[in-house]
This record gives structure tokens, sequence and C-alpha cells, in this order.
């Protein structure tokens, strides 16, 4: 395959949690497709704290195979944490990443290198068409999560989620993935300028060995997961314009809201009507409410603000070239 300032093709990043019975027959399958497309690859495998005998079986394949690289966790710090080290670790001209589980299939990876050496995407994101999950728990949750991220996001995905992806290497390099962000890597790459993102249908294989480490639980983490993400990198550098806007308003609706009160009692006592007394109504206290919120909000921009200018990363940009 074509070379250029990377030494490989391909690295193809694995995050591995306890998933011994699928690794040699994951291993034998990437070795044949690699074979069969003549790239120069190194296959990166991060043990993410497995409990069982996942990292003796990738130190034993290591050992007899050049082109396998392992890193192994003293604890279980999830997928972000592994793919935080593999993309660290890439060579590769292409980065690929794909669960262990062999239901991600390593025949999708020579389309999608095409993609991106060929075609000039930054980011092939595989689309899981025809799931082979249970269709209660896993793909109606799984159709309104990617409803939701593509609506906040404003990428076109259809399974945001999928493990399956392809990226430039220069697009690992330039992004952090951090708690449970891998889920969001096309939104972290679109934030640091690479917006050339597509996706591409892939064969989605029913489980072979185990079961699934994830519950239900990871679509309400993932949606309150992406509601950050979105806050950050909207109002991240700029914190004042979301909580000075929303503390000004709020004190003026309040601030309105008692003199209005106030005028009205006036009103109705200069021309000898009945009247209530200003403390007995209990609009007026929520309008003191929304007088100290307002200036609780406008004290959080402004302290928001000054941590933002002391962040060392406030002139951090991402420079595509220079002549």
């Amino acid at each position: 395959m074509a070379q250029d300032a990377h030494s490989k093709d391909l690295s193809i990043v694995v995050s591995i949690y306890n998933e011994e019975e699928s690794l040699r027959e994951l291993v034998d399958w990437i070795r044949k497709v690699m074979s069969a497309g003549r790239f120069t690859y190194e296959l990166i495998m991060v043990d993410d704290g497995s409990r069982d005998g996942s990292w003796g079986i990738i130190k034993e394949m290591a050992a007899s195979d050049s082109h396998i690289k392992g890193i192994s966790f003293r604890r279980n710090y999830g997928k972000s944490a592994a793919l935080y080290c593999g993309f660290r670790a890439a060579e590769g001209r292409v980065v690929v990443t794909m669960d262990a589980d062999l239901q991600d299939s390593p025949e999708e990876i020579p389309e999608m290198y095409r993609m991106i050496v060929e075609d000039g995407y930054d980011i092939v994101s595989g689309w899981k068409q025809h799931r082979k999950d249970n269709a209660l728990t896993k793909n109606l949750p799984s159709k309104l999560y990617n409803a939701t991220a593509r609506k906040i996001t404003g990428i076109r995905l259809h399974d945001m989620n999928c493990g399956l992806k392809a990226y430039r290497n220069e697009v690992v390099k330039n992004i952090e993935v951090y708690g449970e962000m891998h889920r969001y890597i096309p939104y972290l790459a679109k934030n640091a300028g690479f917006d050339r993102i597509t996706e591409k249908p892939v064969h989605h294989q029913k489980r072979k060995y185990g079961k699934s480490k994830f519950g239900m639980e990871r679509f309400v983490n993932g949606f309150l997961d992406l509601l950050s993400l979105w806050f950050l990198s909207t109002f991240g550098k700029k914190p004042m314009h979301f909580f000075g806007f929303t503390g000004l308003l709020t004190f003026l609706i309040g601030g309105l809201l008692a003199v209005w009160i106030i005028i009205e009692k006036l009103i109705q006592q200069g021309h000898g009507l009945p009247y209530r007394a200003v403390t007995d109504q209990p609009l007026f206290y929520l309008a003191l409410a929304a007088l100290v919120i307002g200036v609780l909000l406008f004290l959080a921009g402004f302290l928001g603000e000054m941590i933002s200018r002391s962040s060392p990363e406030r002139n951090h940009y991402n420079i595509k070239e220079e002549i």
C-alpha cells in the first residue's frame, strides 16, 4: 500500500475487557484481511483491566507476531481510557477502532481505509443497519439515542456509538478522549475542525462468546455526557455568554415583577381601593428568588470567565498547515 510520513498503513486499536474466548479468532481474522489487502499494520490491543486470561493470551500472541502491541491497565478504567492510550501509541496513516467481541467485521476495514485515503474523509463511522441485538433493550433505545445525538451535534450519523470507525491519524492526535466520551468522538473531532465525517453500512454479527458489558444505564449516561459535551464545546471558552445572559434575564424579570407589584399596591392605595400588602403576595417572593438567582448566575459566569482566561488551553488551536 502507498506510504507517506506514517510508518504503517493502519493502526487497529482494540479495547478488551474479559474477552479471552474471542481474542485468537479475532487476531486470525484481522491477519487474514490485512494479508489479502497487503497492508502494513499494527494491532494495538488494550486490556482494560480484564479479570480473565485476556492479557496472558495477548502476551502469548505478541511474542510470535511483531504486528501486535499490548497495553494492560492495572484496573478497569473504561473504553475511553483504552482508546486514549491506543490513539497515543498509533503510528498508522489510518487508525481503526473495533470491539473484541467479534460483532465487528475486519472485512470492512479495507473499504473504510480507502474512503479515508482516496475520498478524503476525516472519519468513517460504521452503521449497523441490521443489528443482531435484542430489539427492545438495544435497538429501540439506540434509535432514540442516535436521533437525539444527531439533533444536538448536527452530525448526520445513524449510529454514533458504533465501535467500528476509521480515522485519519491527525484526528486522533488532536482530540482528547476522556470519561465516557468515546461515544462522541465524531463530535469531538468536529469541534477540533475535522468535519469531513461520513458513515458506511457495516455487517453486524451476533455475539459469539460471553455477554455484553454495557447495560441500559449507558443510554442515560450517554445523554448526560452529550449535554455536557455540547455545553463545554459551545460555552467552554465563553461562559459569560451563557451564565451572564441568563443571569441578567432572570434578574430583570424578577426586578420588573417586584416593581410591578409595588406600583400596583401604591395605585390601589392612592385610589382608596382594597389592597394586599406586598409581603402577603407569593409572587413577590418569586420575584425576590429570581433576583437572587440572577445575581448568582451572573457571578457564576464571571468566575467561569476568570477561570477560562487562566486556563493553559485558552489559546489552543488546531493548525492545519503553515507555509
